[in-house]
């Protein structure tokens, strides 16, 4: 029997994800927290999983997660949804608000998920793209689309190009549409102060902010992420979800770091300071253009870009992503910012190769 002759035709094209993964020495592909976390942090993760137990189901809505994270952003419990990964909250959201004739309005080139998860979901998706130039977005191309829209996401700051969306554009759709509005924050932590709306959430009943923990946090083996929102949004996914979905030792983990988060500030700072390092070694290679960046990463033009990832790869060992084929950004690798030796590592390694290659 060939089961994708049974497959439900949308999903007919559809293949497992496959992040180019290869063993090296320096993996910068995949925007992960490369620094340790700090032994506070560590100490209170391990007194946490030693204290959990495994032969009990977890708490269904990780409530005790949840007031966590709502004592961090001043809003009630029934604000905030857990989800195994911002991914489980982006599918559940589409799942529960999108499908046929509901449009979902992006602003490519972003996070391709979003895109995936809505064709998964039957929804159509209308793309406002951005400057090629620049990256930023056309706010009243923005606003007219999303007027016949049921949902924007914005990812502010960018994958993968790094930049901030503008507070102004946000309140804007919030005024002039009806659309739910979903601003993706997965990077914020290494943003400026002051670069998050969540704070918009509780007198916007349509505004939603996505959140994780795999990134400032350094817990993306762990899956969690939450969304903050209207309480009426919050029991729509919960209810739709799958049972069980964040683990007993994911919530109990989680908890541990959310409550020792202040620990986290020195190592986020580092990889701000990292970041505008790299940037500036960067500057230095012949050929090679980067855009300002909020986030863990860097997002570089190179000449014969992938062939150079390639050499990273292969000679090297140094392992980054390549997004060069991917419409609106062609010629561009994404950096993740490691370490000071894995950012030496890199530029030195890329330093080598555009040399030989000019």
């Amino acid at each position: 029997m060939d089961a994708s002759d049974r497959l439900r035709p949308v999903l007919r094209s559809f293949e497992p994800y496959d992040p180019a993964f290869s063993p090296c020495r320096v993996n910068l592909s995949a925007n992960e927290n490369t620094h340790e976390l700090p032994a506070e942090v560590r100490s209170a993760i391990g007194a946490a999983f030693r204290a959990t137990p495994l032969n009990r189901y977890p708490d269904p809505m990780a409530n005790a997660l949840r007031d966590a994270l709502a004592a961090r952003h001043g809003v009630s419990r029934e604000r905030i949804c857990v989800g195994n990964g911002g991914d489980e909250l982006l599918f559940n959201l589409l799942f529960a608000f999108g499908g046929p004739e509901r449009t979902l309005v992006t602003c490519p080139p972003d996070f391709a998920e979003y895109a995936n998860f809505a064709a998964m979901c039957e929804t159509p998706v209308t793309g406002v793209w951005r400057d090629a130039e620049d990256f930023s977005i056309d706010g009243d191309a923005l606003v007219a689309a999303a007027r016949d829209a049921a949902l924007v996401i914005l990812t502010s700051p960018n994958n993968p190009t790094g930049d901030l969306v503008d507070r102004a554009l946000v309140e804007r759709l919030l005024a002039e549409t009806d659309a739910l509005v979903l601003v993706d924050e997965a990077y914020v932590e290494f943003a400026p102060e002051g670069s998050s709306v969540v704070d918009l959430v509780a007198t916007n009943p349509r505004l939603m902010v996505l959140r994780t923990l795999s990134k400032a946090f350094g817990l993306a083996g762990l899956r969690v992420g939450y969304l903050v929102a209207n309480p009426a949004v919050v029991d729509a996914l919960g209810a739709v979800r799958q049972i069980y979905s964040v683990d007993v030792v994911a919530q109990a983990v989680a908890l541990a770091a959310v409550e020792t988060r202040s620990a986290l500030a020195p190592v986020i700072s580092d990889i701000v300071s990292e970041r505008e390092r790299l940037i500036a070694g960067l500057a230095n290679l012949a050929g090679v253009r980067t855009w300002p960046s909020a986030t863990n990463f860097v997002l570089a033009r190179v000449p014969r870009a992938a062939e150079v990832r390639r050499r990273l790869r292969d000679e090297h060992s140094v392992l980054v992503r390549d997004f060069s084929s991917a419409p609106g950004l062609e010629g561009c690798l994404r950096l993740s910012v490691g370490t000071r030796d894995e950012n030496d590592a890199l530029l030195d390694a890329l330093a080598t190769i555009l040399r030989e290659e000019a």
